[in-house]
């Protein structure tokens, strides 16, 4: 299973990303276990500045502001298949 973190404080745009995250991955039938991080100290620990920040199998994916609908997919894409484009 694919494992998501959303960083950030709870803003709205933390918020929002969450909510993407969540809407693509169940309308693409992507299976993830997304968790919310709002701790700074875990936050900083990632080396993110800005948030939103997303963190895919323990990568950084994304920081600061919202991604859209066609990046985040893309980061299951590659996280899932990265050989075939068609495979997700």
């Amino acid at each position: 299973m694919i494992e998501v973190k959303v960083l950030g404080p709870g803003c709205k745009n933390c918020q929002t990303t969450h909510k993407l995250i969540a809407d693509v991955t169940s309308e693409n039938g992507i299976e993830i276990n997304l968790e919310k991080v709002e701790d700074m100290a875990e936050i900083m620990s990632y080396g993110i500045m800005s948030t939103p920040g997303v963190i895919v199998d323990g990568k950084i994916a994304h920081a600061g502001g919202i991604p859209d609908k066609k990046t985040i997919l893309s980061w299951f894409k590659l996280s899932c298949c990265p050989a075939d484009d068609e495979c997700c």
